[in-house]
C-alpha cells in the first residue's frame, strides 16, 4: 500500500543544523588580521580603540559581528552604528555607514553617515555619502559604480592595516547581491591587484562557492584560490573550513580525506573535527561523528552545543537512553530556546513507548512554533493511548489561527482515527477538510492516501494528478501515484514512469527507492529490485522496507536471507502490519 505521510518527528537534517553551530562559532572566536597571521578575537578591529570598552558593549560588538558573518547585514549596521553612536567612534560609524550602504538601509546610512561627519569633521568620505543620499542615490558617488567605490574602500583598508578583514567581509557585504556569478567576477577582479594575501584568495574562493559550483571552471577557480590562501597562511581555520564545504560540493569522500590530513598536523583544531563530524553525518557514518564530538566534548565542557550535537546523533542512532541522559543534562543547564530540550525529550519517550511520560512531556513543550507541533504531538499521543474521542475534543479546542494550523489540527485527526483502524471516519474528516481548502497541497495528498486504504483507488489517482498538476515537482506526490498503480492495478508501465520522475528529483530518497524496487520487483526484475531495495534499507532501515526486500529474496530462494532481513526489523518494530502480513503470508 503506498505509504502514508505524518508530522515528521525525529528529523535527521537537524543535526547538520545543531552540528554547524560549532565551527561557526568557533570561526566566530578568531578572525584573522594582517599582521603575520597572529588571531584576534571577534570584535578585536574595535576593541583595541579603547581598554574602557563594557561588557554590554562588547556584547553588541560581537552581534553586529555574528550577524555580518551570516549575511543579516541590516542587523549588523545597525549594531554598529548603536555603539558607534553610544562610544563615539568614527571608525565604528565608518564601518556602520559602508554595510548599511551594502544592505540598500538607506535612512540608516544616512544616520551613520552622519554620525561619523560629527566624530571625524575632516573625513571627505561621509559628506559624498549624505550627498549622495541627499541627491536620491545610493550614496556611492555619482555613477554609483560599485567597483570603484569597493576599490576606494579597499585603498582605505589597506591604509588602515585592516585589508585583510575588509576581503573577508567582502562577500558578506555583497551578499545581496542577486547575480553570483556576476559577483564572483567581480571580487576576482578586486582581488587581482592583492596576489600575496591570503583573504583576497580566501574571498574569491568563497565568491566562486556561492555560485554553486555547477561551473566546472568556477569550481576549479574555487579549489586553487583556497589552496593559495593557505599556501599564504598554513592552517588559517577559515580557509581550511571553506575548502573542505568546496570539496564536499564534489564528493563528501573528498573532504572527509582533505580534513582528515589536516586534523594529522592540526589534530586540536575544534573547526578542523567539527566539520570533519559534519561530513560524517552527511556520510551517514553517525558513530564517528559522535566520537568526535565527545571528544571535542570531553576537553570543553562548556560547549554544549557539542552535547547537543551528540543527542541528536544518539536519536539518529536510536540510541534512546543516551539521548534521552543527555537532554535531560541540557534541560538542568537551561540548554537551547522554543522548548526545542523538551520537545525532544518528549519524542524520546514516545519513541519508547512511554506515552504518558510523552503526553507530559508535550504539554511541558512552552507556547510558540515548536510549542505548536508539541501540541499537535500530544493529540496523537492520546490516540496512541487509546484515547480517540478525548484526542479529537482536545484537536477541536485547540486555537488554530491560520489556514495552516487549520489544516494541520484535520490532518492530525485523520491520522489518529486511520491508526485506530477507522479509515472511513479519517477519509471523512479529510474530504470535509478539503471542501473548506481546496486545493490545499497536503490535504489533497492525505485524502488520496486515506481513499487508497478504502480501495477508492479512483479517487486517490484523481487527487494526486491534481496535486502534480499543481505542483509538478512533488517528488512525494509522483511516488505515490507511481507506488499505487504499481501495486494496486495492472498499469506497471505507468506507475514505473512516475516513479522513475519522483527518484529524477529525489535520488536518495529511501521511500522512492522502496517503490522503485517494488516495481521492478513486479515487473519480474529481481536482480534490479533487490538492488534498489538494499540501496534503501542502506538509507533508513524500515519495516515496510524490510517487508519488500525480504520477499524478493524470498522468491530468488534466498530463504534464510529474507528471513534474517525480516527478523532485523521485526526486532524493532513487532506490530508493524505490512511486515507481519508478508511473513505469515510466505511462511505460512
Amino acid at each position: 500500500m503506498a505509504r502514508f505521510r505524518s508530522l515528521p518527528s525525529l528529523p535527521a537534517a537537524a543535526l547538520l543544523v545543531a552540528l554547524a553551530l560549532a565551527p561557526a562559532m568557533a570561526c566566530a572566536q578568531s578572525r584573522p588580521v594582517p599582521d603575520g597571521g597572529r588571531q584576534a578575537p571577534a570584535g578585536a578591529a574595535t576593541a583595541e580603540q579603547g581598554a574602557g570598552l563594557t561588557a554590554e558593549i562588547m556584547y553588541r560588538l560581537l552581534v553586529g559581528d555574528v550577524a555580518l558573518q551570516r549575511g543579516e547585514t541590516a542587523l549588523a549596521a545597525r549594531a554598529y552604528f548603536e555603539v558607534a553612536r553610544d562610544t563615539g567612534d568614527a571608525r565604528l560609524a565608518r564601518r556602520a555607514t559602508e554595510i548599511a550602504l551594502a544592505a540598500r538601509q538607506r535612512s540608516l546610512a544616512a544616520e551613520a553617515a552622519r554620525l561619523w561627519a560629527e566624530l571625524d569633521p575632516a573625513a571627505e568620505r561621509p559628506k559624498q555619502v549624505i550627498a549622495g543620499l541627499a541627491g536620491g542615490t545610493d550614496g556611492r558617488g555619482s555613477g554609483a559604480d560599485l567597483k570603484a567605490e569597493l576599490e576606494r574602500a579597499l585603498a582605505e583598508a589597506a591604509a588602515g592595516s585592516h585589508l585583510g578583514e575588509a576581503f573577508v567581509q567582502l562577500n558578506r557585504m555583497l551578499a545581496n547581491e542577486p547575480d553570483k556569478a556576476a559577483t564572483f567576477r567581480l571580487v576576482r577582479s578586486l582581488a587581482q591587484p592583492y596576489p600575496t594575501l591570503a583573504e583576497a584568495h580566501f574571498a574569491i574562493a568563497l565568491a566562486a562557492y556561492n555560485t554553486g559550483l555547477d561551473d566546472a571552471a568556477t569550481a576549479a577557480t574555487a579549489i586553487a584560490a583556497a589552496n593559495q590562501a593557505l599556501v599564504l597562511k598554513p592552517g588559517w581555520e577559515p580557509a581550511v573550513l571553506l575548502k573542505s564545504e568546496i570539496l564536499g560540493k564534489q564528493s563528501t569522500e573528498r573532504a572527509a580525506e582533505y580534513l582528515v590530513d589536516f586534523l594529522k598536523s592540526e589534530p586540536e583544531s575544534k573547526v578542523g573535527l567539527s566539520a570533519l563530524a559534519q561530513v560524517r553525518i552527511q556520510q551517514k557514518r553517525y558513530a564517528d561523528a559522535l566520537a568526535i564530538l565527545d571528544g571535542l566534548w570531553q576537553k570543553d565542557q562548556g560547549n554544549r552545543e557539542y552535547q547537543f550535537g551528540m543527542a541528536m546523533l544518539s536519536v539518529q542512532m536510536k540510541d534512546w537512553k543516551k539521548a534521552e541522559a543527555l537532554f535531560e543534562e541540557l534541560q538542568r543547564a537551561d540548554y537551547g530556546d522554543d522548548g526545542i530540550v523538551e520537545f525532544y525529550l518528549a519524542q524520546i519517550a514516545e519513541e519508547t513507548g512511554r506515552y504518558e511520560l510523552a503526553l507530559e512531556r508535550f504539554r511541558a513543550v512552552p507556547d510558540g512554533e515548536r510549542g505548536w507541533v508539541a501540541k499537535l504531538r500530544a493529540a496523537t499521543v492520546l490516540g496512541k493511548l487509546g484515547r480517540v474521542a478525548e484526542a479529537r475534543q482536545y484537536l477541536a479546542d485547540l486555537p488554530a489561527v491560520t489556514v495552516q494550523q487549520r489544516v494541520q489540527v484535520r490532518q492530525i485527526e485523520g491520522q489518529i482515527l486511520r491508526d485506530a483502524g477507522d479509515n472511513a471516519a479519517a477519509y471523512a474528516v479529510l474530504t470535509q477538510a478539503l471542501e473548506a481548502h481546496p486545493d490545499d497541497p497536503d490535504l489533497l495528498y492525505d485524502v488520496a492516501m486515506a481513499a487508497e486504504k478504502l480501495g477508492r483507488l479512483d479517487v486517490a489517482e484523481a487527487k494526486l494528478l491534481r496535486l502534480i498538476e499543481l505542483k509538478p515537482t512533488n517528488a512525494q506526490a509522483l511516488n505515490a501515484l507511481g507506488y499505487t498503480l504499481v501495486d494496486r492495478t495492472t498499469r506497471l508501465a505507468e506507475g514505473l514512469a512516475l516513479i522513475e520522475r519522483a527518484l529524477a528529483l529525489s535520488p536518495d530518497d529511501p521511500f522512492i527507492l522502496d517503490s522503485m524496487g517494488w516495481a521492478q520487483f513486479r515487473m519480474g526484475k529481481l536482480d534490479e529490485a533487490e538492488k534498489s531495495l538494499r540501496r534503501a534499507m542502506d538509507e533508513r532501515p524500515d519495516p515496510e522496507i524490510a517487508a519488500h526486500l525480504g520477499e524478493v529474496l524470498w522468491a530468488k530462494g534466498e530463504r534464510d536471507r529474507a528471513r534474517d532481513v525480516w527478523q532485523s526489523q521485526l526486532k524493532s518494530a513487532p506490530d508493524n502490519a505490512v511486515l507481519l502480513e508478508t511473513v505469515r503470508r510466505l511462511t505460512r
